[in-house]
């Protein structure tokens, strides 16, 4: 698909005496009309003048998630999204002389004071190293990082907080399990079933460990419906099936796996299941028991917490039967000259000194979305997703991608979509400097879906809880008008 933002900038050149990065406010001649301004201060929209009067609208209301109580009345009808941005100072602002509009939170999510606070208060109050250490601040720092594994582990309902292994990230997570599982029991001609929606970091692993031992990948395709076919990826099974690496909401397609049957079927068969949930924990209730995953993964940042650190949930026996992942420090029990013994898990995959105030900071993100609910966040966001989907299908020449919501199909609360003819970086770097809109554009590290799906990228809005119905319209009026810009060099 042909750039069309090359168009654009050439057309700025030629009526600029320099180039500069953030267009003005849109005073240029309509390129199809010499008798008309196409940004004039009386159009709708596109001008400052309008932007002030319309989407700059903002909404200060004092009360905050903390106050989030069903017997509280004060609150009266407003969203859940308005009761807690004002947690989030990062919203409050304005980017490029637009209100900032953020939606790009498959991304990652933004951060509430309460982590911020966590943050600082490790690093001014008791920085230390953990474990091992017997003066107050290191005690202090170990009980907190492990406090905040014991929170995770409640957070999904794991069985014991040693369940729980601090990875760098989500990706880091799924390379331990394909390197420490994958080669100690993957042989030549034994299977990994996958779907072809899979993020890179569930893809990729895997390739290299099937290289290393001889083992198969196998994909699950689309249905019609744009989702990963559920049918024929439990035709992939059997018992060569060792193993079955799959998302639970999808980052592109915001479709949601039935994870409880896939463990099922894959069970039947001897194999294991991992679960990509770095989009479903941060926006539902995840159970690892009730789903009985033998492993699952997640990525802090995407849940209100810092970056720098994620997590892997394993079963207690497959944890204690793994190798090590990475050698070092605190990871061992004894080392001698020629050889060495290694700690129970989690320590056992937890070589070097930790991401300690990340890990704290997860906790005091865990904390935060407790207090709301997951199942009043993800009913909230259900409500928005389909707010999101059908008002994008009013875009003229859009294709939203994924499965259409319904009374049985329930999307997550994000959307790729491509408009006809206008590459998805140049809608996306237009909504940004023109309208404050942050939303992705790129293969969304989903590259063989970009494929099957005919495109090489796709633009993607996607919403959390401290988003609005108002972030949405404002998001489909900037588009409108990014749209009918792109149209008018036609």
């Amino acid at each position: 698909m042909p750039s069309t933002l090359t168009l654009f900038n050439l057309f700025c050149n030629s009526i600029m005496e320099t180039v500069v990065h953030k267009l003005p406010s849109f005073k240029f001649l309509n390129p199809t009309s010499s008798s008309s301004h196409y940004c004039s201060t009386t159009t709708t929209r596109t001008s400052k003048s309008f932007r002030a009067g319309s989407r700059r609208r903002s909404f200060s209301i004092s009360a905050s998630a903390s106050a989030v109580r069903e017997d509280n009345p004060a609150l009266g009808s407003l969203s859940l999204g308005h009761i807690t941005r004002p947690d989030f100072p990062i919203l409050h602002q304005e980017v490029n002389g637009s209100r900032l509009v953020y939606l790009d939170n498959a991304a990652t999510s933004q951060k509430p004071t309460a982590v911020l606070n966590a943050l600082q208060n490790y690093y001014e109050a008791y920085n230390s190293n953990v474990h091992r250490g017997i003066h107050y601040l290191s005690a202090r720092a170990t009980d907190e990082y492990e406090l905040a594994r014991k929170k995770v582990a409640a957070f999904i309902n794991a069985s014991d907080s040693g369940e729980i292994v601090f990875t760098k990230n989500a990706t880091e997570a799924i390379n331990l399990v394909a390197y420490s599982w994958g080669m100690s029991n993957l042989k030549p001609e034994d299977e990994v079933i996958l779907t072809i929606a899979e993020h890179h970091s569930a893809i990729v692993p895997w390739q290299l460990v099937a290289q290393k031992t001889g083992a198969i990948l196998k994909f699950a395709s689309l249905n019609q419906d744009e989702a990963p076919d559920v049918d024929e990826l439990r035709q992939l099974f059997s018992r060569k099936t060792k193993i079955v690496v799959v998302h639970h909401v999808s980052n592109t397609l915001a479709s949601v796996l039935p994870i409880e049957e896939i463990v099922l079927w894959a069970h039947d068969v001897g194999a294991k299941v991992l679960v990509d949930a770095c989009q479903s924990v941060p926006h539902m209730v995840v159970n690892v028991q009730s789903l009985n995953v033998d492993f699952l993964v997640a990525s802090s940042h995407k849940m209100c917490g810092p970056t720098g650190v994620g997590f892997l949930y394993g079963k207690s026996e497959l944890l204690s039967a793994m190798p090590p992942f990475l050698g070092g420090g605190e990871m061992i029990s004894d080392v001698f000259l020629d050889h060495s013994t290694y700690a129970e898990p989690p320590s056992r995959f937890e070589a070097g000194t930790p991401a300690i105030g990340e890990a704290i900071g997860l906790g005091a993100a865990i904390d935060y979305l407790s207090r709301l609910g997951m199942q009043k966040i993800h009913d909230y966001e259900i409500e928005l997703a389909k707010y999101l989907y059908e008002s994008l299908l009013s875009v003229p020449n859009i294709h939203v991608y994924g499965p259409a919501p319904s009374e049985n199909v329930d999307r997550a609360a994000l959307c790729s979509f491509n408009v006809e003819n206008i590459h998805p970086t140049d809608i996306a770097t237009f909504l940004d400097q023109q309208h404050g809109v942050a939303i992705r554009s790129g293969h969304h590290c989903a590259q063989p879906l970009h494929r099957h799906l005919g495109v090489n990228a796709s633009a993607r809005a996607s919403l959390h809880f401290y988003n609005t119905k108002e972030d949405v319209d404002d998001f489909i009026q900037a588009l409108n008008d990014t749209v009918n810009f792109f149209n008018s060099f036609k």
